[in-house]
């Protein structure tokens, strides 16, 4: 019988058969496809996600709290909290203890099972008065509702709070690379770099921390560059990949950045099913603000997580209406 797929995605399913990561060349073959074929792309991307993902078909939902807010020095073209930009965002020091709990076990009552603590600005090279406050709250959490995955994503570190991240027992910790990064400095900031990331990577993998690190698409980067910044993840070897579609705010440099088709994101997130195939891939911002509709498509291309109940300074979905969606996205698992 005469295949009717494209070669190249012809030549992809042997992800699936083996298990085996998509080739470089293969992934930049496949950056190329046209519209017409990217629902074929979309259905292998889902097989290998139910076959061989480390979650075997369940859905890792997530929920992250805002800490820390606004004031932040670094100079990120997407964020609404850097200095450096004028959207209209709320400030505030880091919350009590108090506060972090109740946001907790909101999330935790409603079945999500992984808590992010959030903070605004660089990061923490040293053990500082504020970061013991932090450490404080993850043994609150852990104390109080024991069984939940306690994450953070507090910037760069250095390798005194890396060790002392593990000790206090936190699941995982996200720093994303965001683009490729022969580009971050174009793409993302000049006021620190990616290599800065990449090290605080390899100390919390040291240190025996998950790493979730992902990127944003949507800043005016390639399709082929996608495809490295994929890959650079590969190379990282990081636990949960987060993909996050930029959704313009207002006072910030890409306030008037055009959107990505959806053919586009669904190729995205499908290369990266492929060439992640044993990985969490986790479908961030942007699932109801840009993809609305279609964000049911992303997760059947090769989604298997999300966030959920908010971000860090725009709206997210409501937790009750995710649990609905995971369950429906279920049926096709």
């Amino acid at each position: 019988m005469i295949s009717r797929l494209h070669p190249d995605i012809e030549a992809a399913y042997q992800v699936l058969d083996t298990g085996e990561p998509l080739s470089l060349e293969l992934a930049t073959a496949l950056a190329n496809l046209p519209d017409s074929e990217v629902l074929d792309l979309v259905s292998l991307a889902s097989k290998v996600k139910v076959r061989h993902a480390a979650n075997h078909g369940a859905i890792h939902a997530c929920s992250i709290m805002n800490a820390k807010s606004g004031v932040c020095g670094e100079n990120c073209r997407f964020c609404a909290q850097s200095k450096h930009n004028s959207a209209e965002v709320e400030v505030y020091e880091l919350v009590d203890e108090t506060r972090v709990l109740e946001q907790a076990r909101s999330a935790w009552e409603q079945g999500i099972g992984h808590f992010g603590i959030v903070t605004s600005g660089y990061g923490y090279l040293k053990i500082t008065p504020e970061f013991e406050r932090i450490l404080g709250m993850i043994d609150l959490l852990h104390r109080e509702l024991p069984g939940l995955y306690v994450c953070a994503s507090l910037g760069v570190l250095g390798d005194a709070p890396a060790a002392e991240l593990a000790r206090h027992g936190v699941a995982h910790y996200n720093i994303n690379i965001q683009v490729d990064p022969r580009r971050y400095g174009e793409l993302i900031a000049t006021t620190h770099g990616v290599d800065e990331r990449i090290e605080t990577i390899r100390r919390l993998r040291a240190s025996g921390i998950g790493v979730c690190c992902g990127g944003i698409i949507g800043v005016g980067e390639t399709m082929q560059e996608r495809v490295a910044m994929i890959f650079a993840l590969r190379d990282l070897d990081v636990s949960v990949i987060p993909i996050n579609v930029l959704v313009p705010i207002d006072g910030t440099p890409l306030e008037k950045a055009t959107p990505l088709p959806v053919t586009e994101i669904a190729k995205t997130f499908a290369i990266c099913r492929l060439a992640h195939p044993e990985k969490i891939i986790k479908f961030a911002a942007g699932r109801e603000t840009v993809m609305k509709d279609f964000q049911g498509l992303l997760m059947l291309a090769g989604a298997d997580g999300f966030l959920t109940g908010g971000y860090l300074t725009t709206r997210g979905r409501d937790i009750a209406a995710d649990r609905q969606l995971a369950r429906q996205l279920s049926m096709f698992s």
